[in-house]
């Protein structure tokens, strides 16, 4: 195929970290079908920092419109802008009604997604999910950029952010560090809920032996987290760095690049961790490591598996939380200390 007459893909990208660094194995799974292809992705402003490190996207559009925002004129207003695009295809990742508006308004000819909310007409190659069948939300975004008479589940490439050590070198002057020695990253947050968050003090007892061993603890997080990060560092005598709260999306990929290794709740975080190929230590406990796992052949899961679990609740519905409360520091010291 020409250069100039490849096809034109818009993706409606996700509004979470984690599905966004997932939907890369998407926008590989297109350019091995077709190296040509120019793909595009309408999404949250804030998802670039992350987009700008795939080399598979050619252009991010913002979506001017907020998680749960309806905005039909917006949407309309924005499809209409689209159209001088000439997209030859519109995949839609997020399964909700409304987000199969502006690539209607845009007229683009052949409209992928799932059912989802009754999206019948706003669609015209719609797919039935079979959640049995595609068990991963990885596997549910690359089916959407096959034929429908691909087989399922399908093979996936796992994502790839790419660094660079200019940005590298930026995050370690404005941060003034002093990499020495090996770096664990702690990421004690999880946007869900605190039924995803393994305890502050069971983080903080990893932190004070890897320290006592001489490594750096590096704590990462949003200002939501700043709790969790606090009492990590106070436990450990504030020998720990805290960039909760402190650095850009895009700070945190250069930063995270830098660490040996990642202890990481199931979070946005732990799945851009997994896509810069880092040794992970990921701790389940209302949520299906199944479903969405970290993609990486060095990432350890941990989850007891126990009766109650995975519940997918924000909040324990049993108030005990023992899915997370009993997975003891000392299982997750002796991963990292594993080969």
């Amino acid at each position: 195929m020409l250069e100039n007459s490849a096809l034109k893909i818009l993706v409606v990208g996700p509004s979470w970290v984690g599905d966004m660094v997932m939907a890369q194995s998407l926008f590989i799974t297109l350019k091995q079908a077709d190296p040509h292809c120019q793909i595009d992705v309408l999404a949250p402003a804030w998802t670039f920092s992350l987009l700008d490190r795939m080399p598979e996207v050619t252009t991010a559009i913002a979506m001017p419109l907020k998680r749960g925002q309806f905005g039909l004129m917006k949407r309309i207003q924005l499809g209409r802008q689209l159209r001088s695009a000439g997209y030859d295809q519109t995949i839609l990742l997020p399964n909700a009604w409304k987000s199969a508006l502006i690539p209607f308004f845009a007229d683009i000819p052949v409209r992928t997604g799932y059912i989802g909310e009754c999206r019948w007409g706003l669609l015209n190659d719609t797919r039935k999910l079979d959640k049995k069948l595609l068990t991963m939300t990885v596997q549910r975004f690359v089916a959407l950029g096959l034929p429908k008479t691909a087989p399922l589940p399908p093979a996936y490439p796992v994502p790839r952010i790419t660094i660079e050590p200019d940005r590298q070198q930026r995050v370690i002057e404005k941060f003034n560090l002093v990499p020495s020695g090996k770096v664990l990253a702690l990421c004690p947050g999880a946007e869900y809920g605190p039924a995803k968050r393994w305890p502050a003090g069971y983080y903080a007892e990893v932190a004070r032996q890897k320290i006592a061993q001489g490594w750096q603890v590096w704590l990462f997080g949003s200002d939501k987290d700043k709790d969790a990060a606090e009492t990590i560092n106070h436990e450990t005598g504030r020998l720990c760095s805290d960039f909760s709260g402190r650095t850009s999306l895009a700070e945190a990929v250069d930063l995270l690049s830098l660490a040996n290794t990642v202890v990481t709740n199931d979070s946005g975080l732990m799945h851009v961790a997994a896509a810069l190929d880092k040794k992970i230590i990921a701790l389940y406990g209302s949520s299906d490591p199944g479903f969405t796992p970290p993609l990486n052949e060095k990432a350890r899961v941990i989850s007891l598996n126990l009766d109650c679990a995975p519940c997918f609740k924000r909040d324990c519905p049993l108030g005990h939380m023992r899915c997370l409360t009993e997975i003891r520091p000392d299982q997750v010291l002796d991963l990292i200390a594993a080969d």
